[in-house]
């Protein structure tokens, strides 16, 4: 007896017409024709199952913030940088989670169901960190929400950052970060690499660093993490977050990089919608694009996930919340419109994210935990390329959000009066 089957359903590594047994908020069974009763029955009727999609960098804390105090009018990261400070004596902790709540609301809806967020802990205050703390227990029941320990001021330049981040670690929060980049030298950037990783080496905890998010060739801040990683043993712990001088690094000196990096065990996450909004805009023409060398980190070996980054905030002006978005702008900034190409796009919104988590009860295997979206799409590459309904997000094997399909009523002489959006072949 199962509380629910999902049946006819589609997976994304191709399996096509299975059904997937949920009893207890757990997957149970995948199987072709999978007999048993079921409190309920859904027919996919042929529709992608997945998963659901996972944001591996957000920063939760500015989201929604847009115009406040004021719209960012060069569009550059700096500017944002400077407006975030002019923002944050005056935020208040009732607005920070009123804000990252109706954010959750819009992830769920999309079928986002984990998200690791950075958070600023350079106020004294820690207003940010309590605040997301408190949305981190809110929302358990239908969001994992990772937090990210982000001294967005920079660790060593801005006086008592240090400390700051100690203190967010000792409430609760989950990663050590940083943004060597944002130092006042190179060399205080390698300083504080080595500094906030062995921090994480003592505590046991993760790294993910805001790293070389700049035009600037010789930021090679990467170097730095990937060698801390592998000195401390931090191998499959550690994250390099933007990575956008790599796009403006000599090919030489990436040939060096990239098997550091996968020596190392460090995990790349790109952020296509602002790495081609903020970068190359101190460029005339040819402009650079500055999002990293994604096919070539794959290639390598190198985990590869993307994330969000901003939404509605002082370096981002749009956004919804929608991971197939984002999957669609990285695919085409990479030039990855090959089959393969593309199904890896929409793994590094997926499974290759919910790897760098550590989200051990994610997948579709039976015992995975039954978070899953129903796609109006046969595919990834369909879903991709429709920006597919979630016609139903599912969390513990209980609906959480639904979305009528996607259709177009007609009333043209020699139409269909209906017709829908997907493609079959």
């Amino acid at each position: 007896m199962f509380d629910l089957i999902l049946r006819n359903c589609n997976l994304p590594d191709g399996r096509r017409g299975m059904d997937i047994g949920i009893r207890d908020g757990r997957i149970s069974a995948v199987e072709t024709a999978l007999a048993g009763e079921a409190g309920e029955v859904i027919d996919a009727a042929g529709q992608l199952v997945t998963p659901p999609f996972v944001d591996a960098h957000f920063h939760m804390d500015a989201t929604l913030s847009y115009g406040l105090p004021r719209v960012n009018q060069s569009g550059t990261l700096l500017e944002g940088i400077a407006l975030w400070g002019e923002l944050k004596p005056l935020l208040t902790q009732e607005a920070l989670v009123e804000r990252a709540l109706a954010y959750c609301d819009w992830a769920v809806a999309k079928g986002l169901l984990a998200i690791r967020s950075h958070v600023d802990v350079c106020d004294p205050r820690l207003l940010a960190v309590e605040a997301l703390l408190y949305v981190k227990d809110k929302v358990r029941p239908y969001l994992d929400l990772q937090l990210v320990a982000f001294p967005q001021d920079g660790v060593l330049r801005s006086p008592g950052a240090l400390d700051n981040l100690k203190r967010a670690l000792d409430m609760g929060v989950d990663v050590v970060g940083g943004i060597p980049h944002f130092e006042r030298t190179m060399v205080d950037g390698a300083e504080s690499v080595r500094i906030l990783c062995e921090l994480a080496a003592e505590r046991g905890l993760p790294v993910d660093m805001h790293c070389d998010e700049s035009d600037d060739p010789l930021s090679r801040h990467i170097e730095s993490l990937a060698f801390q990683a592998q000195r401390l043993g931090l191998q499959g712990r550690v994250t390099g977050s933007h990575l956008t001088s790599m796009h403006s690094m000599d090919n030489y000196y990436v040939s060096k990089l990239l098997p550091l990096m996968a020596e190392a065990g460090v995990a790349a996450v790109a952020n296509p919608l602002i790495n081609i909004t903020l970068q190359g805009r101190h460029d005339t023409y040819p402009k650079r694009r500055g999002m990293t060398r994604v096919p070539e980190l794959l290639a390598a070996g190198i985990p590869v996930a993307f994330g969000h980054d901003c939404v509605m905030d002082p370096w981002y002006s749009l956004g919804s919340g929608d991971m197939l978005e984002v999957a669609a702008m990285g695919l085409h900034v990479a030039q990855m419109t090959s089959q393969d190409g593309m199904r890896a796009c929409f793994a590094a919104v997926t499974a290759t994210p919910a790897r760098i988590l550590g989200l051990d009860d994610y997948g579709l295997e039976p015992g995975c935990r039954a978070d899953l979206v129903l796609l109006q799409a046969a595919d990834p590459i369909e879903a991709l390329r429709l920006r597919a309904t979630r016609l139903l997000v599912l969390r513990a094997g209980r609906i959480v959000a639904r979305s009528p399909a996607a259709v177009a009523a007609l009333d043209l002489p020699g139409r269909p009066s209906r017709v829908d959006f997907s493609h079959r072949s």
